[in-house]
């Protein structure tokens, strides 16, 4: 059995956004091609307190993009994204909510950030994303949306490391790129971890 995973295709992550991908609404066309041939879809949803501790203005003189240490662990500090509540963090209105199984919030800690769907990043809470995945026999998961060097990336890496076959849908993503090649290096460090990179057109019933 297998499921497509959608990672955080919100209003926020694309153009127009608090934190805009370049091209990030391009993947909602792919997302839209793709719901026909799985049975079980899963969204993961960005869902921050207001005073998460990954927003910038949290940390007077930081600005977004600067690097911190929070509970631990290096920390990209965000401009302010998909609070609970926004219309920045709603689902795209372009993704036919009915045909979505599951919804997944992730990011809900403000003292620590979740760039993966299954855990945060210190691995200290689980969003239960596994064990569903599991109750329903899935064993491989496909997994695309925003952005591909940080939450695709960790969600993919994670859905390996827990057992589950996993592929990464490259045209269904696009990167933040703080740095240029960010993206780039994000499929190889999944390639070369034992994900599967395809393209959409390849994915059939």
């Amino acid at each position: 059995m297998r499921a497509l995973i959608l990672v955080d295709l919100q209003y926020d992550f694309c153009p127009g956004g608090a934190l805009a991908v370049a091209r990030g609404d391009e993947t909602i066309e792919v997302a839209d091609r793709l719901l026909p041939y799985f049975s079980t879809i899963v969204a993961t949803q960005d869902w921050h307190p207001p005073d998460h501790q990954s927003f910038a203005p949290q940390h007077p003189g930081r600005k977004p993009g600067d690097m911190i240490e929070l509970g631990g662990l290096p920390q990209v500090l965000w401009p302010p994204h998909c609070v609970q509540g926004t219309h920045g963090a709603e689902l795209h209105a372009g993704l036919p909510r009915a045909r979505i199984t599951e919804v997944f919030h992730k990011g809900t800690d403000r003292t620590i950030d979740s760039y993966s769907g299954f855990f945060d990043n210190g691995h200290k809470k689980s969003t239960g994303l596994a064990d569903w995945l599991r109750e329903r026999w899935i064993s491989r998961v496909y997994v695309m949306g925003l952005a591909t060097d940080y939450c695709v990336k960790a969600t993919a890496l994670d859905a390996l490391e827990l057992g589950f076959s996993t592929w990464v849908i490259e045209d269904g993503c696009r990167a933040v790129e703080l740095a240029p090649g960010d993206g780039e290096r994000a499929l190889s460090a999944m390639r070369n971890a034992g994900v599967t990179i395809v393209e959409s057109g390849s994915i059939g019933s």
